[in-house]
């Protein structure tokens, strides 16, 4: 599995929904007086979270008791909803949502608490998501809009304009991407434009308006989209501007620190993930651009409210207000998630100069991105079309597999998957 903010900060949750059957009483889990909550470490903010400990707004009788899970978070979520007994009544939802949609009658339709009404605050892309055959089963929480990180010391030494805009100027697409990065090569040998050869397969289709199946049910996984994402992802391991450094390995934070990657494509959220993280010394060096291929979109939660919950109307009430332009602004700043309201990126706590970033106001690139990205369909079965593709990439990247074979095994694979759980 391509290395994520989330699988980083959840500890990597189980990937596809089960069949929620089961028996057990019906009964939510907390007491009369409070409103139980379960999401993962990270994924809200502490001082906004406190305050709703002390009584939810506008509900003053009424407490958050809010449980952080560590690990496989959706398999204990999927798991208590399987047994209807103890079950929290709001759950933190991750990127991958649309694996909880066949379970859809297990959570509450937002737009019959009063959801329409706040529609307009948020970026329309992400608010559809959250929503199911007219069903508006998930609120939106953060987003994870793409750019292009780099270092402005190596580009320079290189020969290469570093402001901004110039530098989007000259790599608007992944052609002239690749191209900079031989030009970065000639200055720099040994310097690369990429972690490994997944991350350019995914923010590649991290920026495409459609994915593996159709809103219909179709599987287009086969068709030109993808297969120019994946020959995309192996030529630039051809052209040797990867560095050759798998999720989970030594060298995922050696190549940050030492200078090898020079620049990447990538979420909002690598910005504390990668740089700031792995090589903290490198502070001031960094700058974020436009992204070549467009803008994308990689990551961002939601939350959603169980059939079980005690007081549908008062969790809907806290959810809306933790999910404000105001209180997502105050979620950027600590822990680092990039509002999904628009109105937060004027906020003057997103717009202040980034010191890590050579005082660049990195907002602005990211906003931007979040606002053209053209949205896409998820479907319930994304990760298990994706993970044979994943994996055929990283043998050809690592065990010198022909493409041609990779793609025709991946195919295979997801075929075999795909008829397994019944979508073709």
């Amino acid at each position: 599995m391509p290395l994520s903010r989330r699988t980083f900060l959840a500890g990597g949750a189980a990937a596809a929904a089960v069949g929620l059957t089961g028996c057990g009483s019906r009964s939510s889990l907390g007491t009369a007086s409070e409103l139980s909550m379960w999401t993962w470490v990270g994924s809200v903010n502490d001082d906004l979270i406190a305050q709703a400990e002390k009584a939810i707004p506008g509900y003053d009788g009424l407490k958050l008791s809010m449980t952080r899970i560590g690990s496989n978070y959706k398999t204990k979520v999927l798991t208590a909803l399987a047994g209807k007994s103890l079950v929290p009544d709001i759950v933190a939802i991750n990127d991958d949502v649309a694996t909880y949609f066949p379970n859809a009658d297990q959570f509450h339709d937002l737009y019959e608490l009063g959801a329409r009404d706040r529609e307009a605050d948020f970026l329309p892309w992400k608010w559809k998501l959250g929503v199911t055959q007219n069903k508006m089963m998930a609120y939106p929480m953060d987003t994870g809009p793409t750019a292009l990180f780099y270092r402005s010391d190596l580009l320079q030494k290189a020969g290469v304009d570093v402001d901004p805009a110039a530098l989007a100027e000259q790599a608007p697409d992944w052609d002239t991407y690749i191209a900079l990065g031989k030009k970065i090569q000639q200055a720099a040998p040994g310097s690369a434009i990429t972690d490994n050869v997944n991350s350019i397969f995914a923010y590649r289709m991290a920026q495409a308006p459609k994915r593996y199946m159709s809103a219909d049910g179709q599987y287009i996984g086969d068709q030109d989209h993808v297969r120019e994402a994946f020959d995309l992802a192996v030529r630039v391991v051809k052209e040797g501007l990867s560095a050759n450094a798998q999720d989970g390995s030594t060298d995922a934070k050696a190549i940050i620190s030492n200078g090898k990657l020079v620049a990447f494509n990538a979420a909002v959220w690598w910005a504390q993930l990668g740089p700031k993280n792995a090589a903290p010394k490198t502070k001031g060096l960094w700058r974020v651009t436009a992204a070549p291929g467009g803008p994308g979109n990689r990551g961002g939660s939601f939350l959603a409210i169980t059939k079980y919950c005690k007081n549908p109307a008062a969790a809907f009430a806290f959810i809306s207000w933790l999910e404000s332009a105001k209180n997502q602004a105050q979620a950027f700043l600590d822990p680092v998630l990039f509002p999904s309201t628009p109105a937060s990126y004027t906020d003057s706590r997103l717009s202040a100069p980034d010191e890590f970033f050579g005082g660049q106001q990195i907002v602005d690139v990211f906003a931007e991105s979040a606002k053209k990205y053209p949205g896409a369909y998820f479907s319930p079965y994304d990760s298990i079309i994706g993970s044979p593709l994943s994996a055929e990439l990283v043998n050809v990247e690592t065990g010198g597999k022909a493409p041609d074979q990779a793609w025709k095994d991946a195919q295979r694979q997801i075929e075999r998957e795909l008829t397994r759980a019944g979508a073709i």
